[in-house]
């Protein structure tokens, strides 16, 4: 999208202040319901959750506003928002597969995805097969004709590893599936896959989407279609919908989504060569836009390192010693994290859940303090390693 086009979807799109007195903030509607003055209005209303307002858990002017602006900037018709990443793509794989179905999935997705892949739906006769490889020949080989969706995250959130999304999605598509991404590393800015053919796309909204570490949220975007049939399933029976006052706060984050994704991509450039030639640096995990087939636009502010130590204990020094990088588990807000998952881990549930990576990995999420400062930090840290 133009620059023209992004700024009236980030700060005017959805915005209607002649309804709200001119506000140049939207309200937040912190109501659970809404009245009716006539019986045969109730009725109408009724009829049409998805796009009405008639109680909360459906829909909601705030969380409309934030609908309408996340569909558009992932090129979709429409847009659900619901409580937690987590929670947007149970919806997306429990609104369309039934008993004895099979679901195709990358090798390392999201841990949360692969719980309910790998846990949950094998006790209601839905089985997953978990694909190495990112190409296309990769899932045709694993292709079955149980076969119903594939779910693809790319770049994944630990390692990097990329998929050939177009490839994959008219694979699908001819076969009769459908197709859904976590596309929460790269936010719309750097990668748009139902431009591609993707058919869901989905968002943990707490991370780059918001942008300010106070809200866990999640979004999938896509044809309206597939939206209503989520909408009337896992949507409004479990019912992990996002809160107005949530929306409100991620309404306000995207009004600086542009900004932040420039000043965090520019910093992580930086430091990401200045590590590169560092000797206690083994090698950097990082996604690789030319390896996309012009997906990716370019990389986003995570990656990984892999620090040259033989032990858990050094990888603890290097983390301990971080003065201005801050330890927790998730990412995209203004601060820069890091997450060594083998610390967190005792070493054998690290080497079974993340199949087998160097317990020297550290992920680094880069936020928007100024590269001098997180490259001085880096460096005294390493010195202690």
């Amino acid at each position: 999208m133009d620059q023209h086009e992004l700024s009236f979807i980030l700060n005017q799109l959805g915005e209607t202040r002649e309804q709200y007195f001119g506000a140049v903030t939207p309200p937040i509607m912190q109501t659970s319901n809404f009245a009716f003055p006539t019986v045969a209005q109730m009725r109408a209303l009724l009829q049409d959750e998805f796009a009405e307002h008639f109680y909360t858990r459906g829909n909601n002017p705030t969380v409309a506003i934030l609908r309408q602006k996340l569909a558009a900037l992932e090129a979709a018709e429409q847009a659900l928002v619901f409580a937690s990443g987590a929670a947007a793509m149970a919806a997306a794989v429990l609104g369309f597969v039934s008993q004895g179905d099979e679901v195709l999935c990358v090798a390392k997705p999201y841990s949360w995805t692969r719980g309910l892949l790998r846990d949950y739906l094998p006790r209601f006769g839905v089985r997953t097969h978990f694909v190495e490889g990112g190409s296309c020949a990769d899932y045709e080989k694993a292709w079955t004709p149980s076969t119903r969706l594939v779910v693809l995250e790319s770049p994944n959130s630990m390692t990097f590893e990329q998929q050939d999304l177009p490839g994959i999605a008219a694979l699908a598509r001819s076969r009769g599936a459908l197709s859904v991404v976590d596309n929460s590393y790269a936010s719309p800015l750097l990668q748009q896959p139902i431009k591609l053919g993707i058919d869901l796309v989905v968002h943990s909204a707490s991370k780059y989407l918001n942008g300010h570490s106070d809200v866990v949220a999640g979004v999938i975007c896509g044809r309206e279609e597939l939206l209503r049939q989520i909408f009337r399933g896992p949507y409004m029976t479990l019912g992990a919908i996002a809160a107005p006052f949530d929306a409100w706060l991620m309404l306000r984050g995207l009004r600086t989504l542009e900004v932040r994704m420039q000043r965090i991509c520019q910093t992580a450039t930086q430091v990401r060569a200045w590590l590169q030639a560092h000797p206690k640096i083994r090698r950097i995990w990082a996604a690789d836009p030319e390896a996309s087939l012009g997906a990716l636009k370019a990389q986003s502010g995570m990656f990984s390192i892999e620090l040259a130590v033989e032990e858990l204990a050094g990888v603890e020094r290097f983390c301990n010693s971080l003065r201005h990088f801050l330890m927790a588990v998730s990412w995209g807000g203004h601060e820069s994290l890091i997450f060594p998952l083998a610390c967190v881990l005792d070493e054998a549930r690290y080497r079974q859940g993340a199949g087998g990576l160097p317990f020297g990995l550290v992920r680094l999420s880069i936020g928007l303090e100024a590269p001098e400062v997180l490259i001085e930090d880096l460096a005294q840290a390493l010195n202690c390693i």
